[in-house]
């Protein structure tokens, strides 16, 4: 194995990795704009009124999202240790 296809695969394995974190991710950042807006407009500032809806959201996201992670890894992982790097490549 040469240095480009090392790299290659880091470039794959990064994509894999981006795409599986991006429901959480979005999640999070979706609810916490949304408790932001709802604690501007009514003046409330408590902390824990950001925390836990946060930590209830992205754990619901984990669940339901969990059987797509896994499929994608184990195909991720298959392409990668079924053919050889070649064909992981090509």
């Amino acid at each position: 194995m040469n240095a480009d296809q090392t790299v290659e695969i880091m470039r794959r394995v990064l994509i894999e990795a981006m795409m599986m974190s991006a429901p959480l991710l979005v999640s999070a950042c979706v609810v916490s704009l949304l408790v932001s807006l709802v604690q501007t407009l009514t003046g409330v500032q408590e902390q824990t009124l950001t925390a836990v809806p946060r930590l209830v959201v992205v754990f619901g996201v984990a669940m339901i999202s969990l059987p797509w992670t896994v499929h994608r890894l184990v195909n991720f992982t298959l392409r990668l240790f079924s053919g050889g790097f070649h064909r992981f490549l090509g």
